[in-house]
């Protein structure tokens, strides 16, 4: 028997799916946000990233529920999302009222970051029609009860959006356990965000709340400080200094506080420069810690979405095998290879994950 009581595929639609915003990301390339002359556009968005990475690399069902003002720039939006074989048939999608003045649609800028130059991140998301979404606006027991999930994924990053995300979180999370879906919360803690309406202290207030619906919990090192309160031995200040076991103390305390916790996932980061990182993670299941192959020069070209993708993986490992040493090692690895190319969303396909966890190097393969 697995470590979760995970739904079968003959009684759900869907395999995976999230809740969140998902933006239109414009990134300069190799040049900067303030001196460039052109920008491409990708989709990407923290919850949804995963629901298209188990879709485009791991070949699974998924949806998103999101929202959209209905104009250009939100069907462009949609377009990426079905090329990313996303299902959109629960996208909520507001009047626009030609302005913007009630309602838009998020922009993020993102540049990636070189050597001692960090990636740098900027977003341009107020008054977004996902932030006005409320209690009562999706019908959940439609989506969980008539057509079926078997893994239900949101996070932090929606939480933060507005006062009333919250509460559409945890009406979600109620629903999908009554029908036996597996529930998932990436914590993904971004200071921007929070700064304005209480910081560190309002996204504990948020995120203690929301914690006792989640069955699965995925952060990393600052994730779980920021926003549960946790302390961590053996990291410094910075962030730069990582020990193991003091993850391993910070998730015993985590489940002494949530004993709903049945499987705890963090990455675990270190960032030498901004194009090489160590990488790898730690799993939590059923009073055991099971640790991915660490890779400790990891060459970095693009890493925003790489926590994004280890989720994915980690979801991927337990729908299909339900054994956590498997799913931290796909989570590790499709996070890896996610970072080695540009965009919020993985390029990887399952050949290359299955490769990674095996041992494989990067050989041309022809």
């Amino acid at each position: 028997m697995g470590v979760l009581a995970i739904k079968s595929k003959q009684e759900c639609a869907y395999d995976g799916l999230s809740l969140g915003e998902v933006m239109l990301r414009f990134d300069p390339g190799c040049g900067r946000i303030r001196t460039t002359r052109k920008f491409d556009v990708w989709e990407g968005g923290g919850e949804y990233n995963v629901a298209r990475g188990l879709k485009r690399c791991f070949g699974l069902d998924t949806a998103v529920v999101t929202a959209f003002a209905d104009n250009e720039v939100g069907r462009l939006v949609e377009d990426f999302i079905m090329q990313g074989g996303v299902d959109t048939r629960f996208i909520k999608w507001v009047d626009y009222d030609g302005v913007g003045r009630t309602v838009r649609n998020g922009l993020n800028f993102t540049e990636r970051g070189f050597g001692i130059r960090g990636a740098k991140g900027m977003s341009d998301r107020g008054n977004t029609a996902v932030s006005q979404l409320r209690k009562g606006d999706i019908d959940w027991a439609y989506i969980f009860g008539k057509c079926g999930v078997r893994w239900f994924h949101t996070g932090g990053i929606f939480a933060a959006l507005s006062e009333t995300t919250p509460e559409v979180v945890i009406e979600a999370m109620q629903i999908a356990k009554k029908y036996g879906t597996i529930v998932a919360y990436d914590l993904n803690y971004r200071p921007s965000l929070w700064k304005s309406i209480g910081g560190k202290t309002k996204a504990q207030a948020v995120n203690r709340k929301i914690a006792e619906y989640v069955d699965v919990m995925i952060g990393n090192e600052e994730d779980f400080t920021a926003c549960l309160g946790l302390e961590i031995e053996g990291v410094d200040e910075k962030l730069t200094k990582l020990d193991v076991s003091g993850y391993c103390k910070m998730i015993e305390t985590a489940v002494e506080q949530y004993p709903n916790f049945k499987i705890i996932a963090t990455t675990l980061r270190t960032v030498k420069s901004a194009t090489i990182n160590s990488w790898g993670a730690v799993c939590w299941a059923n009073g055991n810690f099971y640790e991915a192959t660490h890779r400790e020069n990891l060459e970095i070209f693009d890493r925003v979405g790489g926590g994004d993708s280890f989720a994915s993986g980690l979801a991927y490992g337990l729908l299909t095998f339900n054994d956590p040493q498997k799913a931290v090692e796909y989570g590790a690895a499709h996070g890896a290879l996610a970072m080695t190319t540009p965009g919020d969303t993985s390029m990887a396909t399952l050949e290359e994950v299955e490769k990674l966890t095996k041992g494989g190097g990067a050989r041309v393969d022809r």
